[in-house]
């Protein structure tokens, strides 16, 4: 499996989706989690950069698992998610930052149709509020962004993830642009 996450990386750090050392990947297996390590360089995961965590409470090697683990352990709690993937998507960062509401409403018909409102959640990195933000926001959508941080988005699969993770980088650009130009 940390095969599939270090593709899943590598696409995330290829595409702009994140730079190299920031950002995260999980995929639940039962009740345990593989999750990148702290600090580790996405474009460059080996089987050592992932580590096996409990789904169900904290273990000795949070001590060197993401720095989100209690926020990937919330997801997979109270959603069905099987797999997660925490961008640091630049469009999506900036329209958190520049919207007012909880939520941004994608202007593409693809972001409407494939992902609805996505909402914008607060809470300190890593922390316990944003654990309980961000799981209730995926218990009803499939994507979210953290105010000022970035994209989390949950699939099946690391692949549905990522795509649902380029999906709302792709539609915050486009809204970008749109009211860029709309408020010329």
């Amino acid at each position: 499996m940390w095969r599939e996450i270090s593709r899943i990386g590598k696409k995330l750090v290829e595409n702009g989706l994140v730079e190299s050392h920031f950002g995260n990947i999980s995929v639940r297996v039962g009740d345990r989690m593989l999750i990148t390590r702290s600090g580790c360089a996405l474009d460059e995961i080996t089987e050592d950069m992932v580590v096996e965590v409990s789904v169900d409470g904290s273990c000795a090697l949070d001590m060197v698992a993401s720095s989100e683990t209690v926020v990937h352990r919330a997801i997979y709690s109270n959603t069905p998610a099987l797999a997660i993937v925490h961008a640091h998507c630049p469009f999506a960062v900036t329209l958190s930052l520049l919207e007012e509401g909880d939520s941004i409403t994608p202007a593409d018909s693809e972001g409407q149709y494939f992902l609805g409102e996505v909402p914008v959640v607060k809470g300190g990195i890593g922390s316990g509020e944003l654990a309980e933000n961000l799981s209730s926001a995926l218990a009803s959508h499939k994507t979210a962004i953290v105010w000022s941080h970035g994209t989390f988005a949950t699939g099946k699969v690391l692949d549905e993830a990522y795509v649902l993770t380029t999906q709302v980088e792709h539609s915050c650009k486009i809204k970008y642009w749109y009211d860029l130009a709309k408020n010329k």
